[in-house]
């Protein structure tokens, strides 16, 4: 179906994404797997392609690109493999709130190094002890001076690991009432005192989606890393969630997508009883089932995606998506594996990590049991 917010330079840009991926990611992707880190070099290439940020300012280093050429990035990059998720969060959920709350400062500072792949940035919410209910973390920031002495522990932290700098959410006025209305964010660079990175979590799935803890005891941040004013973190996080909610409903579909190609390759090659399993009637009724779901959710998806990029408020509509095409692509991951077989059980095919690697996508970024929380809110119950 055509896509209305994709023109021909669109086109030709993934046409370019795609050859640079089978040249620099798709031939290392298992070993990346395995080392549950994709390396600073293929960063530092992706930035000199222009594939990290192109929505940044041009006095920055940025083409000024539309919405379009995250979706081509992120489509691109989730056909890699889920694990690749970390260039999204960088691209279109960390380094917007510097571009969109930094002062003139922060923005020459850290936005150039960002486009490079010099730096890698991450965003630090959710914490031990709170996860979806950002008002109830215990990081503090307490002001001293020209600076803010930041205490306490983040995890599932993407890109934790590489991250050059993160965004922390953390309570610069821990007796505020109501809560959330002490929340800040604080860019806390790598190599501030008394800010540690804790070993890598051991995941199910999205084994090269770098992932660790964040350790911060007494770590002196200066005040100017502050973005945007003090107290209004929490209201800059509800303004870009909606962007972070629909990266992952793109991201999603196109997981099902690929899974779906997968499979019916599969099918038409797998024989029993004397013909290919793709002509029983089951396994075209099980296919078909899937093509029109996953037509359905695109469909609503692209949207969305026009609603988002014509700047409307969309969070009721990118909460269901959110929650129905993470449901989805789970849904997808079993009932491929299904057509598999116990080949579909071994490491060798492709849809045993897709498997592993969407379980997660229902709970990050909002759990889907808040994303229901939010729409039925958003109904006036």
């Amino acid at each position: 179906m055509e896509r209305a917010y994709l023109q021909e330079e669109h086109d030709i840009f993934r046409r370019s994404l795609r050859k640079f991926l089978e040249k620099e990611a798709y031939p290392n992707f298992d070993q990346w797997e395995k080392e549950q880190l994709v390396p600073r070099d293929f960063w530092k290439k992706a930035g000199e392609q222009g594939f990290l940020c192109p929505w940044v300012d041009g006095k920055y280093g940025g083409f000024n690109a539309d919405f379009g050429y995250s979706v081509v990035i992120n489509e691109e990059f989730e056909r890699v493999g889920t694990g690749m998720v970390g260039f999204g969060l960088h691209n279109d959920i960390a380094m917007p709130y510097i571009a969109s709350y930094g002062t003139e400062v922060q923005k020459k500072r850290w936005l150039p190094g960002a486009i490079t792949g010099d730096l890698v940035s991450a965003i630090a919410m959710t914490e031990p002890g709170a996860g979806s209910d950002l008002a109830a973390i215990k990081t503090t920031a307490i002001k001293d001076g020209e600076a803010y002495i930041l205490n306490g522990e983040k995890t599932f932290i993407t890109n934790g690991s590489a991250a050059d700098l993160v965004v922390v959410v953390c309570k610069t006025n821990p007796q505020a009432d109501p809560p959330h209305r002490g929340i800040s964010l604080l860019v806390v660079e790598a190599d501030t005192l008394g800010f540690k990175k804790g070993k890598k979590l051991d995941k199910v799935g999205q084994h090269s989606n770098d992932t660790c803890e964040l350790i911060f005891e007494d770590a002196r941040v200066p005040a100017g890393n502050l973005l945007g004013e003090a107290g209004k973190g929490f209201y800059y996080l509800m303004e870009n969630l909606q962007q972070e909610r629909l990266m992952v409903a793109i991201q999603s579909m196109t997981s099902a997508e690929v899974m779906l190609e997968l499979t019916i390759d599969y099918v038409k090659q797998r024989e029993a009883f004397g013909r290919s399993i793709s002509q029983f009637q089951n396994t075209q009724f099980k296919l078909a089932e899937m093509k029109t779901e996953i037509q359905i959710g695109r469909t609503f998806v692209d949207r969305l995606i026009e609603d988002h990029v014509a700047g409307k408020d969309v969070v009721t509509e990118v909460s269901m998506a959110k929650w129905w095409t993470t449901d989805l692509a789970k849904k997808v991951a079993g009932e491929c594996m299904q057509l598999h077989g116990g080949y579909g059980y071994m490491e060798e095919y492709e849809i045993a990590r897709r498997y592993r690697d969407v379980a997660v996508s229902s709970i990050y970024a909002g759990s889907n049991e808040i994303m229901k929380v939010i729409i039925g809110r958003n109904m006036g119950l």
